[in-house]
């Protein structure tokens, strides 16, 4: 009996330490190219990331932009900016990875397998691929500083 209360209490005292550093994510990153900034929240023991800001928020005839790419025509006109493109990450504390999650690219209406790295307390990675994670393309992400 003193070995199961023992053990509980083991645990009941890491899944802290585990949180925590999955909360690493959690924030607003900027990517490489600057046209955007997502902020990344814990939902639940998943991490998701949406469209917060745009450099250019308004299209030529001034309207906010929106998901003119989507492969689902219901959803070309749902604005980008609150745009979900981040989804279902889980955090592996063996890997040190947020994997198993998926990444949306508006600029062509795709989806990708995604995984994510952090590099610093500043920076992560990005990895969008399709299959293995052998083809795709990787981003590096910058967390912008609360003022």
């Amino acid at each position: 009996m003193k070995k199961i209360v023992l053990w509980t209490l083991l645990c009941l005292m890491i899944t802290p330490i585990i949180a925590q550093d999955g909360d690493k994510l959690v924030g607003v990153w900027k990517p490489s190219d600057g046209r955007s900034l997502v902020k990344i929240d814990k939902i639940g023991n998943k991490y998701y990331g949406r469209i917060v800001w745009l450099k250019d928020p308004n299209n030529e005839q001034g309207k906010p932009r929106t998901d003119i790419n989507n492969p689902d025509e219901s959803l070309r006109e749902t604005p980008l900016r609150g745009y979900r493109i981040l989804k279902d990450f889980i955090y592996d504390d063996d890997e040190k990875l947020w994997i198993d999650g998926t990444i949306y690219d508006p600029k062509n209406g795709s989806t990708y397998n995604c995984k994510i790295e952090l590099k610093d307390n500043n920076s992560i990675e990005v990895r969008g691929y399709i299959g293995a994670a052998v083809f795709g393309r990787t981003d590096s992400w910058t967390r912008m500083k609360k003022k």
